[in-house]
C-alpha cells in the first residue's frame, strides 16, 4: 500500500497549483486589468509593465498564468478583435525579458527595460497587422503611434523609477502570507 500513495504523492519536479496559488494568480490577473483600465485615461501611461515585471520577479510562473487571464479580460471587455492577438505575446515578451534579468536588482536596469518596452511597444503591436493587412498595413499603423511610443517609453521609465520600490515591498510582503 506505501508504495501506491507514492505515486499519487506530489514531487518537486511536478508542482501543481494549489487553491491559494489559484486565487494569487486571479487576484495579480485582476490587479493588471483594473490598473490598466483605470489609467486608460492617460495616452500609454500604464502600471501593467512594471506590475508584469515585478510579478516575474517575485511571483515566478504564475505571471504567465496572470498574463494570460489578463489578455482574456481584455478581450471580454474590448471585444476580441486583431489587436487582441498581441496581448498574447507582447506582455509574455516582458516576462522572458525580465525573467533573464531576474537575479538583478537595479531599479535603473528595470526602468531601462520598461522604457524600452513601452518604446517598441507599437512594433511588437504590429506585427499581427503587418500578417492581417500586409506591410503597408504594419508600417502605417505601427508609424502612426510612433509618438505614443515615445510617451509610452518615458512614462514607463519614471513610472518604475518612482513606483518600483514600494509596488515591490507590498507584493512582497503580500507573497510571504
Amino acid at each position: 500500500m506505501e508504495m501506491n500513495l507514492k505515486l499519487y504523492t506530489q514531487s518537486e519536479n511536478n508542482k501543481k497549483f494549489s487553491a491559494k496559488d489559484i486565487v494569487v494568480t486571479a487576484v495579480l490577473a485582476a490587479l493588471l486589468f483594473a490598473v490598466q483600465i483605470g489609467l486608460s485615461f492617460l495616452p500609454n501611461i500604464e502600471l501593467v509593465s512594471l506590475l508584469i515585471i515585478i510579478y516575474t520577479l517575485i511571483f515566478k510562473e504564475k505571471t504567465i498564468y496572470a498574463i494570460y487571464i489578463f489578455a482574456f479580460l481584455e478581450g471580454v471587455a474590448y471585444g476580441f478583435g486583431v489587436w487582441w492577438f498581441m496581448y498574447l505575446y507582447v506582455w509574455t515578451i516582458l516576462y522572458a525579458v525580465t525573467y533573464l534579468f531576474r537575479r538583478n536588482q537595479s531599479v535603473i536596469l528595470w526602468a531601462v527595460i520598461s522604457g524600452f518596452f513601452g518604446l517598441s511597444f507599437g512594433a511588437l503591436c504590429a506585427i499581427p497587422y503587418f500578417i492581417t493587412g500586409g506591410i503597408g498595413a504594419g508600417i502605417a499603423w505601427w508609424g502612426s503611434g510612433l509618438l505614443f511610443d515615445v510617451v509610452h517609453g518615458a512614462g514607463n521609465f519614471v513610472v518604475v523609477l518612482v513606483l518600483y520600490k514600494p509596488i515591490f515591498y507590498i507584493l512582497d510582503k503580500v507573497r510571504l502570507v
